[in-house]
């Protein structure tokens, strides 16, 4: 018996257990099929650059246990064109992502596509560090206590070597 095509899509930059989370719940619904965003298509839609590039992100995605395949999406503006290449029976979204399951669902249906979009209602909330941007901000704050901390202790030496 042929399992369901589950597909997921995002930008994976810095693997969290959101991520694994998404993943997971995907797997419960059939094989998991993961488009990793282009470089260029995250500058497009967050205005920043992901802080990992696009080929090292899907090596991590393909080597999750839980995903059965894994694509680079395409460049530029179409983001549907994946999916139509890929046919899944289920889009699940994952909570914070911008898509309407009602608005996705029309447009797929205007490209002959009848698939089922399902959403991921509640974010995950198990750790503090679940979202990349939460990490990256964390990753900043430590940084500025590493350089205040080796500040004092330099500036510590310089007046005991007085």
């Amino acid at each position: 018996m042929n399992r369901r095509k589950v597909m997921v899509a995002g930008v994976f930059d810095i693997i969290h257990p959101g991520h694994i989370y998404l993943i997971t719940k995907a797997s419960e619904l059939g094989d998991v099929i993961v488009v990793v965003a282009r470089d260029s298509t995250v500058k497009r839609l967050k205005g920043r650059r992901p802080v990992i590039p696009e080929g090292q992100r899907l090596e991590v995605v393909r080597s999750l246990k839980k995903v059965d395949e894994a694509f680079l999406g395409h460049e530029g503006v179409d983001m549907l064109r994946i999916v139509e290449e890929i046919k899944p029976d289920v889009i699940l979204l994952g909570p914070d992502q911008a898509f309407t399951e009602e608005d996705l669902k029309r447009k797929l249906e205007a490209r002959g596509l009848n698939i089922e979009i399902k959403r991921l209602k509640e974010p995950y909330r198990a750790h503090n560090l679940c979202s990349t941007s939460k990490i990256i901000k964390e990753i900043i704050d430590r940084s500025k206590e590493l350089e205040s901390s080796i500040q004092n202790r330099n500036s510590t030496a310089q007046t005991s070597c007085a």
